[in-house]
């Protein structure tokens, strides 16, 4: 009995082999749809840290392009090529302007004019942490900040030789410190520029070196009306510190042809 079963199972086995063996699959033609290519993208050769561990070369990758688009347009007009080998720029605490001064080869020109946000305190230097003073002078950029908690920041060595000079004639052991140019609009003894614009700012101070930026920071623009320490309230050494800010902007207006003498007036922006 269990012969005929295998005998019975085997022949099974062997025809569903030969049914396997002899099946014949239906040719369907393939249909091949033709892919447009597509245009290849640079890739992103440097990662973008989270905010708050931002690299300055991540603010380079995130705004630089559109930055230096719209500053080589700013610079072309004014005929100073791009990037410059120095910059100026000078805050007038009044008027709540920023301008921007470049030269190449030749004498500074007048690039831009930006608007200041939010400057706080009147007219008069910076003397004491908490006073609430945009510092006046002649500054450089000390620091770029990436992760800045307005937006971006570049910071002041404020207090500078001449503030700590009179600050140890004077006893002052706390003269301030922490001063910014930063985006935002708000501002306690900074001057808060709007994002947009310490975007520029500072894709500008990458390409030229913070060591070939000057920031002249004023009470008002001299070429207007000049600097006098008139109030009985300001050190009697603002004299001194008046007559330097007022050379120091005066020698960039004096043969300058700038773009609004030239026909193209600066847009605030």
């Amino acid at each position: 009995m269990k012969s005929t079963r295998k005998i019975i199972v085997g022949l099974a086995l062997t025809a569903l082999l030969v049914a396997c063996s002899e099946y014949q699959p239906i040719n369907t033609p393939t249909v091949i749809t033709p892919v447009k290519p597509q245009a290849q993208s640079m890739p992103n050769y440097l990662p973008i840290n989270p905010v708050g561990q931002r690299t300055v070369e991540d603010i380079v990758q995130i705004y630089g392009v559109n930055a230096t688009r719209k500053l080589n347009n700013y610079f072309t007009k004014a005929k100073v090529s791009f990037p410059p080998k120095e910059i100026t720029l000078v805050a007038l605490k009044q008027e709540k302007k920023l301008e921007l001064w470049a030269r190449d080869n030749a004498e500074f020109r007048l690039i831009h004019s930006y608007r200041i946000q939010a400057a706080s305190g009147v007219a008069g230097p910076k003397l004491r942490l908490g006073d609430e003073q945009v510092p006046e002078g002649i500054y450089r950029i000390e620091g770029l900040n990436p992760n800045s908690h307005y937006h971006l920041s570049m910071k002041l060595n404020y207090p500078n030789a001449f503030d700590l000079l009179h600050a140890e004639m004077e006893g002052r052991t706390e003269p301030g410190s922490d001063i910014f140019i930063h985006g935002r609009a708000v501002s306690i003894g900074c001057l808060a520029m709007g994002d947009e614009t310490i975007e520029e700012l500072f894709i500008l101070t990458t390409q030229v070196g913070a060591e070939n930026v000057k920031v002249v920071i004023a009470p008002h623009d001299p070429r207007v009306t000049p600097l006098k320490a008139d109030s009985e309230q300001l050190p009697l050494w603002t004299t001194e510190l008046y007559a330097t800010i007022s050379r120091e902007i005066n020698a960039l207006s004096t043969t300058v042809k700038s773009a609004q003498s030239m026909g193209s007036q600066s847009i605030l922006h």
